[in-house]
């Protein structure tokens, strides 16, 4: 049995390859806290998870002053019980953004030393469900570009092979949206999915008058339309919307997930691995969804998601927004507008260590 004697920390920024606004915020940089976890036996683990601009230096400490040292001398592969462990010691600060963060960059790191020990890749790992999984992309329909900009950059990428793309909604009159997505629909026909997103923009009565306005459309879903937790104000709009809503990364445990399901408040789950606190509970959350025959469809964090969507059944469609180019040699395979899961042990995520180093702005190492 191995024991874990050594905890790096760090964290790197990350600025976004393109200008990215939505309706309540700009994303401006990726705090990215790094965990890379080394055994008594030279064997080692690296996860991570991100920040869209602020609270990456409260997760390095909490990661720091509270969560690394109780990993020194525990077995790494009992990956359940760790995570049990580092959530009840913070149960002060849980359920929340925070110490879900932080909690998934230790599970992701445990997650990739259990595959690499095993010689599997985290897709079969975890399920091997499918060997790929549709693709649509984030990278255009931002907030701020026009009209004109939306249709050129969604047909671009149609073009590309995607089978979807996804459009930021919340101008500030229902018209102005619904004739951005008049427009993108003509240009790219009725074969083509279009995913809208409000990133909780709306309050109850106008996210039903704008799920109306949007109907003719053929929307794939309408994401987050209310702040996460207005669970009532989901039922409600899922009653009468005619397309499909979406939530999950603004939720933080599976027991949330479980009242949204129970409540028939959506009929797509988006639970982001980072902001549920890692594999362990992102799995769970995902069964949980298969057993309401609800597909997931997960957020942000492709270079992770690749792998977590085709390990269960019910993975639907991986975002495409990279995020991790900066500081990887990998990138995600596209092929006929799937994603195709990495085939190496581990996570899949091939870690410029160089890079980080240069660029990282905070680091710790716990030791035995």
């Amino acid at each position: 049995m191995s024991r874990i004697e050594r905890v790096e920390i760090l964290q790197v920024d990350l600025t976004p390859k393109v200008v990215r606004t939505d309706a309540i915020q700009s994303f401006v940089a990726q705090e990215t806290p790094i965990v890379r976890v080394t055994c008594d036996d030279g064997a080692t683990g690296t996860g991570y998870s991100y920040t869209i601009g602020t609270g990456g230096s409260s997760v390095v400490a909490l990661l720091r002053d509270h969560l690394a040292p109780l990993l020194i001398g525990e077995d790494a592969s009992e990956v359940e019980r760790l995570w049990k462990k580092l959530f009840f010691r913070t149960h002060a600060t849980a359920v929340g953004a925070i110490t879900s963060l932080a909690l998934a960059a230790v599970d992701t790191a445990l997650w990739d030393l259990r595959c690499r020990r095993a010689g599997l890749p985290l897709w079969k790992m975890a399920g091997g469900a499918q060997r790929q999984v549709p693709t649509y992309t984030t990278e255009g329909g931002w907030l701020h570009l026009s009209r004109d900009e939306i249709v050129e950059q969604t047909l671009a990428a149609r073009d590309a092979g995607f089978r979807g793309a996804k459009l930021k909604v919340g101008r500030p009159h229902v018209s102005e949206d619904a004739d951005r997505l008049e427009a993108v629909r003509a240009a790219v026909g009725d074969a083509f999915e279009i995913m809208t997103d409000a990133n909780q923009g709306f309050t109850v009565s106008e996210s039903l008058r704008r799920a109306r306005a949007f109907g003719p459309f053929g929307l794939a879903w309408l994401e987050e339309p209310l702040p996460a937790e207005d669970l009532g104000g989901h039922a409600e709009l899922a009653r009468a919307a005619p397309m499909p809503i979406a939530v999950g990364e603004s939720l933080y445990s599976l027991q949330h997930f479980r009242e949204y399901l129970e409540r028939d408040a959506c009929s797509i789950v988006q639970v982001d691995c980072a902001r549920i606190g890692g594999v362990t509970p992102w799995l769970k959350v995902a069964h949980l969804a298969e057993s309401f025959g609800v597909a997931v469809c997960p957020h942000f964090l492709m270079e992770l998601h690749v792998s977590l969507a085709a390990a269960v059944p019910n993975g639907a469609w991986v975002e495409y927004i990279p995020q991790l180019d900066d500081v990887t040699s990998s990138r995600m395979t596209l092929r006929d507008g799937c994603a195709v899961p990495p085939g190496e042990p581990g996570l899949g995520i091939e870690w410029d260590f160089a890079a980080i180093e240069r660029r990282a702005i905070a680091r710790a190492t716990i030791a035995a």
